[in-house]
């Protein structure tokens, strides 16, 4: 059996946790090794890309967060045998990247500058992903985005939307989700009941 080692910053959420999920539902050992940024500061030109997460596979690192999750979502049953259904998922989980991408260009300003940068980020980004996300839904039938079932897709929806419903970005509505794309608020509590999702953060406590 492989051994697998998952480096990423120290808090649930990010790129890393639906890698984190996945890994447990697929009922794989792995290492959750979590840095601080300061400690990221120091290693970082040692990282391929100088950007985690990174996963070890037998000591061989692999990174990029969205083919880390296809590889663990394919060990968990969570990413689709079929082509188009693949595609779907695909799609959501790059449209996403993307938005994160958006989100974190606006760390590190402060004051004025953190104010602009939001209110322009709510008036074009997160308005325009997350209407298109909406859309993305419904063609999946509704509950979930690929193949009528849980996938890395949903996972990836799941940890991005939690940070925006519980106002932690200042300056973004906390309610933006729900005037927005409404449909996404009940996904996320779909995914949230999902008992692989529940089985690891009990596994957290």
């Amino acid at each position: 059996m492989p051994t697998y080692k998952l480096t990423y910053f120290d808090f649930d959420g990010g790129r890393a946790e639906p890698i984190r999920i996945a890994l447990h539902a697929a009922g794989e050992e792995f290492e959750d090794h979590r840095i601080s940024f300061e400690e990221f500061g120091v290693q970082r030109r040692g990282i391929r890309f100088h950007a985690v997460p990174v996963l070890e596979i037998d000591g061989a690192q692999v990174t990029q967060s969205n083919a880390i999750g296809r590889y663990v979502g394919k060990l968990a049953g969570l990413y689709p045998v079929d082509h188009l259904q693949a595609l779907y998922c695909d799609e959501v989980t790059g449209a996403l990247e993307d938005l994160s991408h958006y989100i974190v260009q606006t760390f590190g300003l402060k004051g004025d500058d953190l104010k602009a940068a939001r209110e322009q980020l709510v008036e074009v980004r997160l308005t325009t992903f997350l209407k298109g996300l909406d859309e993305l839904l419904t063609r999946g039938g509704g509950k979930y985005f690929s193949d009528n079932r849980l996938t890395m897709a949903d996972l990836k929806m799941l940890v991005q939307i939690r940070p925006l419903r519980a106002g932690q970005l200042d300056h973004v509505p906390a309610d933006l989700v729900e005037q927005l794309a409404p449909n996404l608020i009940e996904h996320e509590k779909r995914v949230s009941a999902d008992p692989r999702v529940v089985a690891y953060y009990a596994s957290r406590t």
